[in-house]
C-alpha cells in the first residue's frame, strides 16, 4: 500500500507527504497500547510490534504510562499477568520510549478533560502523530495530527 500511495503524485500536489515509518515519531495513546497488547494480530498490536522492532519511534509520558498501569488489570481475563508482570510490563515500555513531560495545555474543543495530558504529550513530543482511538481526541484531528490506529496503518504501515 505504502508503495502505491507513494507512486500517487496528486498526493504531493495536494501537500499530503507520506514519511518512512523508520523516521516517524509517534504518541501512543493507552488504548491503543492496551489493544495491541492484548491483540497482537489487530492494527494496534501491529503499530506496537512495529515499535518494539525498532520500526517507529514512540513517545510516551509518564501519564500515559500510568493510565495503562491502572487499567491493564482489566484485561486480565485475557493477558493473565500478575500485578507484579503487569508493572514490569509498563517499566518496560518507559525504557523501550522516550518519555515527556506533558505540555500544560487546556484545548476547550476537547470534550473530556482526562484526555487533556495526552494532548499535551503529542505537544511536548513535536510527534510526526498521535495515534489513538478515543473519540474525544479524534475530534481534534482537524486542528492537530491525530490519528486512528487504521488510518495511521494505511499511510505507513500496510
Amino acid at each position: 500500500m505504502r508503495g502505491y500511495l507513494k507512486s500517487m503524485p496528486w498526493l504531493r500536489m495536494c501537500g499530503i507527504r507520506l514519511i518512512d515509518m523508520a523516521r516517524l515519531k509517534i504518541v501512543l495513546d493507552t488504548n491503543v497500547l492496551l489493544s495491541g497488547t492484548a491483540y497482537p494480530t489487530s492494527i494496534p498490536g501491529k503499530i506496537v510490534s512495529a515499535w518494539r522492532s525498532g520500526g517507529v519511534d514512540v513517545v510516551l509520558s509518564q501519564y500515559i504510562l500510568d493510565e495503562l498501569q491502572r487499567v491493564l488489570p482489566k484485561l486480565n481475563h485475557r493477558l493473565g499477568w500478575t500485578n507484579l508482570e503487569i508493572s514490569e510490563f509498563v517499566d518496560s515500555l518507559s525504557f523501550l520510549a522516550d518519555l515527556v513531560e506533558p505540555v500544560q495545555t487546556v484545548d476547550p474543543n476537547l470534550r473530556d478533560a482526562a484526555d487533556q495530558p495526552v494532548l499535551g504529550t503529542l505537544l511536548a513530543a513535536q510527534a510526526n502523530y498521535l495515534v489513538t482511538g478515543d473519540k474525544d481526541l479524534l475530534v481534534l484531528a482537524d486542528r492537530y495530527p491525530i490519528l486512528n490506529p487504521t488510518e495511521f496503518w494505511q499511510l505507513h504501515g500496510g
